[in-house]
């Protein structure tokens, strides 16, 4: 699947389906770039730039950060990248059809080196909730670093509620609760469905991967999947 060109892929999945770990095992071991839209977010907000403000201004007000804002943030963060060599991984976005159409446009109009993958991780809805539940995430905004406290986890942190990467402490987000994730999931689908059927009509190849493994059955399938040779 990869070949000369500067290649970004997609990943589609719900919240815990382990997204943001395959990207990191990606980044750590081959050294692709990771854009995650929320990391970006928390990153805007915290040194205030103008796109940080509208966001930060977005959440305290109770309302959804628009679909153009975010859009917006990530065609700005591929503007700042130019033409740079090597494949970039897009967790998190786009979230809805409206921000893959206009994702969609820009790679047509302005970003036509690019080659685009959508990868799906596929899983069950149990399973998510068990994973979410206990889910835990370094304070640190700079380093948002995920762990694990399910028994036996390979993403178990080293030293109990510290970062393996940066010593900050680790903690758990009040939206990792069960009610919370039933919420989250119940509007994910919804969008799922839009953002597949989107790539369908453009005819883009989904790639589909089983998620509800392992974290190294799930990265050993996707290496397969998107034709590495690489341990």
């Amino acid at each position: 699947m990869i070949g000369g060109q500067q290649n970004v892929f997609i990943f589609i999945g719900p919240p815990g389906s382990g997204k943001g770990s395959i990207s990191s095992l990606c980044t750590e071991k081959f050294g692709w770039k990771q854009l995650s839209t929320g990391n970006l977010c928390r990153k805007h907000i915290a040194r205030q730039t103008k796109i940080g403000k509208e966001i930060d201004f977005a959440i305290k007000s109770g309302k959804l950060v628009s679909d153009s804002l975010i859009t917006g943030m990530v065609i700005d963060w591929f503007m700042q990248m130019g033409d740079q060599d090597g494949i970039t991984i897009l967790d998190g976005f786009p979230r809805t059809r409206a921000q893959a159409e206009s994702f969609n446009e820009l790679l047509e109009q302005q970003l036509d080196h690019l080659k685009l993958h959508v990868i799906r991780f596929g899983i069950r809805d149990e399973s998510i909730i068990a994973r979410l539940c206990g889910r835990y995430i370094c304070q640190n905004k700079e380093c948002q670093a995920v762990y694990s406290l399910l028994p036996g986890s390979a993403l178990a942190p080293q030293c109990e509620n510290v970062c393996d990467k940066c010593g900050m402490v680790i903690g758990r987000r009040k939206d990792d609760e069960e009610n919370a994730v039933r919420e989250r999931l119940e509007i994910y689908h919804r969008h799922e469905k839009q953002l597949l059927d989107f790539y369908r009509q453009i005819e883009r190849h989904i790639h589909e991967i089983d998620a509800d493994k392992s974290l190294h059955h799930v990265f050993e399938d996707f290496k397969s999947v998107v034709g590495l040779d690489l341990v």
